[in-house]
C-alpha cells in the first residue's frame, strides 16, 4: 500500500476519469448522494481534488478542509482553487470536534493503517457528526479484476480479454493499492466508535460494460463495485 505512484502518474489520473466520463458521473452520483446536509467537510485523500471541485460546481457542497500525501496531486488540486495539506491520513491533526463530515472517497485502499484514520476522524467530528468511508471493495466485480491484473502484473493478458474495462484504471496504480471488503471497513468504523452504519451503492454493472450508462445510487453494498459506508458519531 502507498501513494507514491501518484506523484508521477497525478495526470494519468485525472484522464482516466476524463475518458471514463459515465463512471465519473456515476461515482460522483454517489458521493454528492451522502454529503446531502454535510455541514463542514473535511475530506482526507482528496487527491487532485476532482471530486471536491465537481461538488462545488454541481451540487453546492463546498470541502472545507482537503489533506493528500501526493504533491503531485495537490499541485493539481490547488490549481483547481483548493488549499491542500501535504499529509498522509495516519499522520495528520484532522483537530477536536472541528467538522460535521470526514470523507474518505476512494483512498481507504491506499492507506496503511484505516484504523488510526477512523480515530482521528471520530475525534474530529462534533456529536453527531458522520464519517463517510467510499471504495472499491474486494468482493466486487472491479476489486475481483483489479487483483487479478495486479496479480498478472498487467491489463494485456489473456485471462482478462473480453472482461477489463474499456479503459482499465492505470496498473501503475493498481499496484498500489490493497482493497479491503465491505465488513472489514465497517467492523474498523464500529471498532472506532462509529454507530448506525448506512451503506449506498453503485457500479452495479460488470466492468466491461460499465462505461456504457451512468447509474444512481442505491442502497446496500451486495452488487456495488464502489461503495459507501455511512457511520455516526454519538
Amino acid at each position: 500500500m502507498g501513494y507514491q505512484a501518484f506523484d508521477q502518474y497525478a495526470s494519468e489520473y485525472d484522464a482516466w476519469f476524463m475518458e471514463n466520463g459515465n463512471v465519473l458521473e456515476t461515482e460522483l452520483r454517489l458521493v454528492a448522494a451522502t454529503l446531502e446536509n454535510a455541514g463542514r467537510i473535511l475530506s482526507i485523500g482528496s487527491g487532485s481534488a476532482l471530486f471536491e471541485k465537481l461538488l462545488k460546481d454541481r451540487y453546492s457542497i463546498e470541502v472545507s478542509r482537503c489533506i493528500e500525501p501526493a504533491e503531485g496531486m495537490a499541485a493539481i488540486a490547488r490549481k483547481r482553487g483548493f488549499e491542500v495539506e501535504i499529509n498522509t491520513a495516519e499522520e495528520a491533526d484532522y483537530g477536536t470536534s472541528e467538522f460535521d463530515t470526514v470523507l474518505f472517497n476512494g483512498c481507504p485502499c491506499y492507506m496503511q493503517d484505516l484504523g488510526l484514520a477512523l480515530r482521528k476522524a471520530y475525534a474530529a467530528l462534533r456529536p453527531g457528526g458522520k464519517v463517510v468511508v467510499i471504495d472499491v471493495p474486494k468482493e466486487s466485480p472491479y476489486g475481483t479484476i483489479y487483483n487479478l491484473a495486479l496479480a498478472l502484473g498487467t491489463w494485456d493478458h489473456p485471462l482478462l480479454e473480453g472482461c477489463k474495462p474499456k479503459d482499465p484504471y492505470p496498473i501503475e496504480l493498481v499496484r498500489q493499492a490493497a482493497w479491503r471488503t465491505t465488513a472489514d471497513k465497517a467492523a474498523t468504523m464500529i471498532d472506532c466508535g462509529f454507530t448506525g452504519l448506512e451503506y449506498q451503492q453503485t457500479l452495479t454493472l460488470d466492468p466491461c460494460y460499465s462505461y456504457t450508462l451512468v447509474e444512481d445510487p442505491m442502497p446496500g453494498h451486495d452488487r456495488g463495485s464502489y461503495v459507501a459506508i455511512i457511520g455516526y458519531k454519538k
